[in-house]
């Protein structure tokens, strides 16, 4: 499996597909193993947790739940739109760059 991702943490990102499409979000956690990123506010999943401690309060809590990497798209931080990542090497450093035409803005 290729563990490479077109998507880092910190990166805002766009939902392509799935039932939260369109919506937006900035990425909390990667993991290039399973290939699954996720993102605050999207795929939120409720979990049943049990009181660990004596006093401590249990009950269902929401959560954000992980989804695969390739059904979001980076947003670009010049034109807004989500894009696909190109690279381009500049001093030596590979560098990701906004594939739109008119744009060419290089991400974080």
């Amino acid at each position: 499996m290729n563990n490479k991702m077109h998507v880092k943490t910190g990166d805002k990102v766009m939902v392509i597909s799935g039932k939260d499409k369109g919506k937006t979000g900035k990425v909390l956690q990667v993991s290039p193993k399973e290939g699954k990123v996720i993102v605050e506010g999207i795929n939120m999943v409720t979990k049943h947790v049990k009181p660990k401690r004596m006093g401590e309060q249990g009950g269902i809590v929401k959560a954000e739940g992980a989804l695969y990497a390739s059904k979001v798209m980076p947003i670009c931080p010049k034109c807004g739109k989500a894009t696909r990542v190109g690279h381009v090497l500049k001093d030596g450093k590979k560098l990701r760059v906004c594939k739109h035409a008119d744009c060419g803005e290089r991400f974080k």
